[in-house]
């Protein structure tokens, strides 16, 4: 149960992680070059995924995929959004989407992350032959990280089916400077001491018990194994061996209570009560909601009575049953504050997150009359799930209101739309009208004809700018004031003519570049002409589907409101269905304290009466003779 515990959490953690990896690298290892994101909505959603904005990220690839916008990122975006469903939770449809990428034929890389996931699914779920089979058709190691976690998954797998041979030759080969070593040497250990190889088992935990440690999580794995070894010298009749394993545990951790408990045992086993006093004591005196804390309350008093303090023993018994009594009276509270429903919300608003998310965690605790309860309920993975999926309904509820309010802004604004092409459509097709575009067109065609008659006949004239005109008119009236015969005239006629000649000449050398610009100027007014007949065939058709187009929003908005009123309907009866589920779930784990206080206080009151009983059945002390 140990091993199994631990490796789900370690699974679970990779889960998003893994996704990512899945999408952006592919099958690409750590050391090939970064793949190139070819469709910018498929960035766009990687974004909001690195933003842990994972709900945003999910909607928003499939509404991308929806249009097509994916196409260059087909199977890694099927890949991301099974991932993402995945750590919803949602695993029938996550795998619907791996089991799709297999039967369509996708390439070998995501076919074995689809098998991954498959098996990983057919673990949760219980479906041990599946998960093995899944497994076994990977062909390819994976990326890095994942291909860490399918070690620990298959490793898992075949200790669920009693394979433990199986298992220890897999995690034997586990790389030792790999992250998840440590996590693979805890299970190696068990899995030898299940296969019946203890003396290997033991060696391997006792190594990793004595390993130094970086960070909590290490640390707190090393007193796993420190805890598992000392319960198991205890089983097979070892107290000094456990004794030794039980001492590395550190006082402050999590696994502090249960090891103080097994020191207890130890020094009872070796038949050193006073000893076993120590580290009762000091478990006696932690909180009561731990069961450790409330066995040693009942082996604190039987060490005292076995060194014969039968009042310090009889002290004990009668403090452990008051303790007792409180502490049902304290869980009568939480339970009551947790059936009012008022400490489901509360974790939820003191721990508030921006989306749903699978990492989300609860790191700040209510102000509740007994917190220690929490903490215990919080240990449990079964009720950190509920939790989540109460957390998770509340989000998409809001989110459902957030969508039909915008669903009456969507209606207001498709309103102002019809509003404005009703009133600017009257105004456009006037201006239209006013463009004359016929009149237009022939006095282009005039003036193209007048430039290839210029050209064509050599007439220079015909390019002349306003200032060359009137020189040649002025030319022509000259010439006309000086014609006949004459003979005092003839310089003035003389001079007109080279006047005549320079003004030809310039006319010439112009000609070629004005005739160049002329039939540009004509290609930009035949494209504006052009730009201005699509745009008006463009307003003949906008005055034909526009209607149409205002008329389809209409019915989708139409048939969105009630769709997401009965979505809201049923979000809200989840709700509050999930949070009976959590509460219940609250308040059977604090039943069964009950039942355990019960059963101790039972003990207690036992013990009690034999020391009453002992005390009275012994002989009064003879009279002295009188003198």
């Amino acid at each position: 149960m140990i091993l199994n515990r631990f490796a789900r959490v370690k699974l679970r953690r990779c889960a998003l992680a893994a996704a990512a990896a899945l999408a952006l690298a592919g099958a690409a290892a750590a050391d090939e070059p970064l793949r190139e994101i070819r469709d910018p909505h498929y960035g766009d959603t990687l974004f909001h995924y690195f933003q842990d904005h994972y709900f945003t990220a999910l909607t928003t690839l499939m509404v991308s995929q929806h249009f097509g916008r994916v196409a260059h990122h087909a199977d890694e975006a099927e890949v991301l959004r099974g991932g993402l469903l995945l750590s919803y939770g949602l695993q029938r449809e996550a795998g619907a989407i791996f089991e799709k990428l297999i039967d369509q034929g996708a390439s070998a890389a995501v076919r074995d992350r689809a098998w991954y996931y498959l098996a990983k699914i057919a673990y949760q779920r219980g479906y041990l032959e599946q998960a093995q089979q899944a497994i076994g058709r990977i062909q390819n190691p994976l990326p890095a990280p994942l291909q860490e976690d399918r070690v620990l998954l298959q490793a898992n797998v075949l200790m669920a089916r009693a394979d433990y041979a199986g298992a220890t030759a897999l995690l034997e080969g586990v790389d030792g400077k790999a992250p998840s070593a440590r996590f693979a040497l805890f299970n190696l250990g068990v899995a030898l001491i299940k296969a019946g190889d203890a003396t290997r088992g033991t060696a391997v935990l006792n190594a990793l018990g004595q390993q130094t440690a970086q960070d909590e999580e290490m640390r707190s794995l090393r007193d796993r194994a420190n805890v598992a070894l000392g319960f198991s010298a205890l089983n097979e009749k070892q107290p000094l061996a456990a004794r030794a394993y039980l001492q590395r545990v550190r006082l402050q951790g999590q696994q502090a209570n249960k090891a103080l408990l097994g020191l207890g045992w130890s020094s009872a086993a070796l038949q050193e009560p006073r000893q076993a006093l120590v580290p009762w004591g000091e478990l006696a005196q932690r909180s009561s909601s731990d069961s450790a804390a409330l066995e040693a309350q009942i082996a604190l008093p039987t060490a005292w009575a076995e060194l014969g303090e039968y009042g310090q023993a009889l002290e004990r018994y009668q403090a452990a049953i008051s303790s007792f009594e409180r502490e049902n009276l304290a869980l009568d509270e939480s339970i009551t504050s947790i059936r009012s429903g008022s400490l489901v919300d509360s974790l939820i608003e003191h721990n508030p997150g921006d989306e749903m998310g699978w990492f989300w965690s609860v790191r700040e605790l209510p102000a509740v009359p007994h917190p220690d309860h929490l903490l215990q309920l919080l240990a449990q993975n079964e009720f950190q799930e509920a939790l989540k999926n109460y957390r998770d309904l509340r989000y998409l509820a809001r989110n459902l209101d957030a969508w039909r309010e915008k669903i009456s802004v969507f209606s207001d604004m498709l309103a102002t739309r019809r509003k404005a092409f009703a009133e600017r459509l009257p105004r456009v097709q006037a201006e239209v009208k006013t463009s004359a575009m016929a009149a237009l067109r022939q006095r282009r065609d005039s003036v193209a004809s007048e430039v290839a008659r210029g050209a064509g006949a050599g007439e220079p004239a015909v390019f002349a700018d306003a200032r060359q005109l009137d020189l040649l008119q002025r030319v022509a009236s000259a010439q006309a004031t000086v014609a006949g015969s004459d003979p005092e005239l003839e310089p003035y006629r003389e001079r007109i003519r080279l006047a005549a000649g320079a003004l030809s000449w310039q006319l010439a050398q112009d000609t070629p570049q004005r005739i160049w610009n002329a039939q540009k100027e004509l290609r930009a007014v035949d494209a504006q002409l052009l730009q201005a007949q699509q745009r008006d065939a463009a307003l003949t058709l906008a005055q034909r589907d526009e209607p149409v187009r205002f008329d389809a929003f209409e019915r989708r908005i139409a048939a969105l409101d009630p769709l997401l009123q009965t979505m809201a309907l049923s979000v809200a009866a989840l709700t509050t269905e999930q949070r009976t589920a959590v509460q219940e779930l609250a308040v059977a784990e604090l039943l069964q304290q009950k039942q355990r206080l019960a059963a101790y206080s039972a003990l207690a009151r036992f013990a009690l009466a034999q020391l009453y009983d002992r005390a009275s059945a012994q002989p009064e002390a003879p009279h002295a003779a009188t003198p």
